[in-house]
């Protein structure tokens, strides 16, 4: 009996402990993004253009769409919609925005402070993820909201969109901390590697031109590309109302994908911290 009164005693106090450390972290991720989206607040010039270029992009696929396709504008904003976020909103602020946060981070030596502070590393990596998926999912409010505006419409299963497009953020914010913490190390270098390795992924992936426009030999090798599967995947739903058995191959291969840039974003980002300790 006194066994039993000691195990439930510990228990009571090993649980506000760890509600206390999730408490912690969930409190230190939110400064960090709260910090990162109030900088981009007072920059309000990237902010105005990251707004402009999507919405461009989305009108002159649109246009294209209606004109070529002779379709509506409605229903060529609902094929040119899933493109554009994909291609051009979420790729430049998650992926190339994640870059240049880290890039910028490790020039203005905040991570040294971070050594000194009782912030934690794991905190820290939340919080950029965060922010950028605070940013990604205004855009694509902004997007949907002009599509609307021209009588577009979301055919499929909200759920399932927004479970594509989260996973299409965790993808492009995984890639965006194994660039940032591996390969760029300089804020000039970030341009140039968002632009070798992301450009050419965006026209296979069917960012600017659609896939059915594309040869057998290239659809073998967009297999292998992950924007396309974002693309098809949220195209699927949103335009065609698909559910998960008939895009189920596109949606998979999305988790997996996430799951993999995940962990290798985690991955170089401790082994940035080994690195960044040592300087």
């Amino acid at each position: 009996m006194e066994e039993v009164f000691i195990s439930h005693t510990s228990l009571l106090f090993t649980l506000p402990a760890k509600n206390n450390c999730y408490m912690k972290y969930w409190r230190e991720t939110l400064a960090v993004a709260q910090r990162i989206l109030i900088e981009l607040l007072r920059r309000r010039r990237s902010l105005v253009f990251w707004s402009i270029f999507p919405i461009s992009v989305l009108l002159l696929n649109g246009l294209i769409f209606a004109e070529r396709g002779k379709m509506s504008m409605a229903h060529a904003f609902e094929n040119s919609v899933p493109s554009t976020l994909v291609g051009s909103a979420l790729f430049f602020s998650c992926l190339g925005g994640t870059v240049a946060t880290v890039v910028a981070e490790r020039e203005q030596r905040t991570l040294k402070r971070l050594f000194m502070s009782p912030l934690s590393g794991t905190s820290y990596f939340l919080g950029i993820f965060l922010a950028h998926s605070c940013i990604g999912m205004g855009q694509t409010l902004l997007l949907y909201t002009i599509a609307a505006f021209w009588g577009a419409e979301f055919k499929g299963s909200l759920f399932l969109g927004g479970a594509i497009i989260f996973l299409s953020i965790i993808s492009y914010v995984g890639v965006g901390f194994i660039l940032g913490t591996q390969l760029a190390r300089r804020t000039e270098d970030v341009n140039a590697l968002v632009g070798a390795f992301g450009v050419p992924l965006l026209i296979l992936g069917g960012a600017f031109l659609p896939t059915a426009l594309f040869p057998k030999t290239l659809l073998d090798i967009a297999d292998f590309n992950p924007i396309y599967h974002m693309n098809e995947a949220l195209l699927g739903v949103s335009a065609k109302g698909d559910n998960l058995s008939v895009m189920g191959s596109h949606f998979w291969f999305l988790v997996g994908f996430a799951i993999l840039m995940l962990g290798g974003g985690w991955l170089s980002y401790q082994r940035m911290l080994m690195v960044e300790r040592r300087l």
